[in-house]
């Protein structure tokens, strides 16, 4: 009982140390972070029950509520309203917002992430290039069922004070998102309207806080 006890607190505690070196160093890889605060701590990751990635995204919640509560709802809104304005020029491509932004854990170290849909590949491209967009490619890879993968192609661009990233999916993969990382169901994702109504949603719940 008590080698559970100490098992339970040391995974709490590797958590919330992987949650301060995502948030200060930047770090967006739950494997990395997991490694890194292991290091710290003088674990060995092979005969340890490590943290899952929702306890890390729980720790980096809580985080940021102590350490970064003043400036990180005037961030988000700022970023989510970024989100919106590139959702609209890409209204073409159904974009749907994902990630850190939507979850609400956006941070200085955070992209804006959308998924963005397309018969062809080389059409979202085009556009970039018709806007004037500068942007570079990258390879993703997302897991689209139990145990498969695929790689998509990413475009990064900066807009404004904003970094960007759009990852371009078949037009018929809007119907079904790739596995979260976090608890590995299917990805969290938001139209244009959702997220409108979201931002609604916690300025309401704002305002009647502070009555």
């Amino acid at each position: 009982m008590a080698s559970a006890r100490k098992q339970a607190a040391q995974r709490q505690h590797m958590a919330q140390l992987a949650a301060r070196l995502m948030a200060e160093q930047g770090i967006r890889d739950f494997r990395i972070a997991k490694q890194k605060a292991a290091q710290h701590l003088g674990i060995d990751v092979r005969n340890s029950i490590l943290p899952k990635n929702s306890e890390i995204e729980a720790a980096l919640a809580e985080y940021q509520r102590l350490f970064a509560g003043d400036q990180q709802p005037a961030q988000l809104r700022a970023m989510r309203e970024a989100a919106l304005k590139a959702m609209a020029l890409f209204a073409d491509f159904k974009p749907r917002l994902v990630g850190d932004v939507l979850s609400g854990l956006a941070d200085d170290n955070s992209d804006i992430q959308l998924h963005v849909f397309a018969e062809h590949s080389e059409s979202f491209d085009f556009f970039l290039q018709s806007q004037g967009i500068p942007f570079e490619i990258v390879e993703r890879r997302y897991k689209v069922a139990r145990d498969a993968h695929r790689f998509y192609p990413a475009f990064r661009f900066v807009a404004g004070d904003h970094r960007f990233e759009a990852t371009l999916f078949g037009a018929t993969e809007i119907r079904e998102a790739p596995r979260s990382l976090v608890d590995g169901q299917p990805m969290a994702r938001a139209s244009a309207a959702q997220v409108e109504r979201l931002m609604a949603d916690e300025e309401l719940s704002e305002r009647l806080a502070g009555l």
